[in-house]
């Protein structure tokens, strides 16, 4: 969905070419075209952590859990024709749907809910549980009531508070940890370094980022840094023997086993199971659901080759021979 670099413009040839020769999007892109690919507002949509991360308990033992936010407000999703009307009017219409529920004390919530994973369960479960692509039946592994979350306040300045916030995976505490997580690794690296170029060095030192309980940290060089952190006049490296702040191993997260040889991963020799997920989530649906999906894949599929159209429909036929005879008719009908 990258804009091309040339026209600046989206491009529904090069979206469907790199979705068909990447079989692992069907699933998403499945939900994406579906009646949920346009929520109504912020309010009425869920929220995924999607990525796999660890919780360690008192007992220094791990289990892999999914992050999950069930919306209270309900699901509530726009047609096509319903979104062109209202971005017509109003380009702003989820920002300000979402200001003014704050604003008027109608404040949105989501339960948050928690998926778990033993060690030994992530060995025997038929899928990949690091995967991306993959969600987590809940069947399986049902979803655990943790808590709820409410926003109940505004900004005062949205650039400090919003445009400001420096979010990364890398943040973490205690207790909550990693995962193998490919995808999950890559961005563990790369978030706080597109922080560090968009903001500043020091930019956990703003207030927006400041965390609650107050880090020891020996950075003190690079741009922004404000004097937050105060070092000892001679304690600026560690170990060191002047008192400064040291490690606490009692915090030191148990080992992960690893096994098999070291070489570039090869996520299709892992796993070509593409269609099943899919598969599932189109049989739940309803006539009404899925004649909505054919329709909005026909009408993103407007400018792309036949070619494309081909191989894209022929991974929907792996998922049902529904699936890839409703996109034809939709097509046929759109011509």
């Amino acid at each position: 969905q990258k804009r091309d670099p040339r026209t600046h413009l989206r491009s529904n040839e090069a979206a469907w070419d790199f979705w068909s020769l990447s079989p692992e999007s069907m699933h998403q892109v499945t939900i994406l075209m579906s009646d949920r690919g346009i929520p109504a507002s912020y309010r009425h949509m869920h929220g995924f952590g999607s990525h796999t991360y660890s919780l360690i308990n008192d007992k220094n033992e791990r289990f892999w859990v999914k992050f999950h936010f069930k919306t209270r407000q309900g699901i509530k999703n726009l047609t096509n024709a319903q979104a062109s009307q209202i971005i017509a009017k109003d380009r702003e219409s989820n920002q300000r749907d979402l200001f003014e529920s704050i604003e008027k004390g109608d404040f949105p919530s989501w339960d948050f809910k928690i998926q778990i994973m033993t060690l030994q369960q992530a060995k025997e479960v038929k899928f990949n549980p690091f995967d991306l692509t993959k969600t987590w039946p809940h069947k399986e592994f049902p979803l655990i009531d943790v808590g709820v979350m409410t926003l109940n306040e505004n900004p005062k300045n949205y650039f400090n508070e919003v445009e400001q916030a420096a979010f990364s995976p890398s943040n973490i505490v205690p207790g909550i940890s990693f995962s193998p997580d490919k995808m999950l690794q890559a961005r563990i690296f790369s978030y706080p370094d597109a922080q560090r170029y968009r903001i500043g060095t020091h930019y956990a030192q703003l207030d927006v980022n400041r965390p609650v309980s107050e880090v020891n940290t020996y950075v003190v060089g690079g741009a922004m840094n404000n004097g937050m952190y105060e070092l000892d006049d001679k304690a600026y490296y560690e170990p060191n023997s002047f008192g400064g702040a040291k490690e606490d191993r009692a915090l030191l997260e148990p080992d992960i086993s690893i096994e098999g040889a070291m070489q570039r991963y090869d996520h299709r020799a892992e796993d070509q199971d593409y269609y099943s997920q899919p598969r599932a989530l189109f049989e739940l649906m309803s006539d009404e659901q899925k004649s909505q999906l054919f329709s909005n894949i026909a009408d993103s599929m407007e400018g792309v080759s036949e070619a494309i159209k081909e191989r894209a429909i022929g991974h929907f036929e792996k998922i049902s021979a529904d699936y890839a005879n409703g996109v034809r008719a939709a097509l046929k009908a759109k011509n």
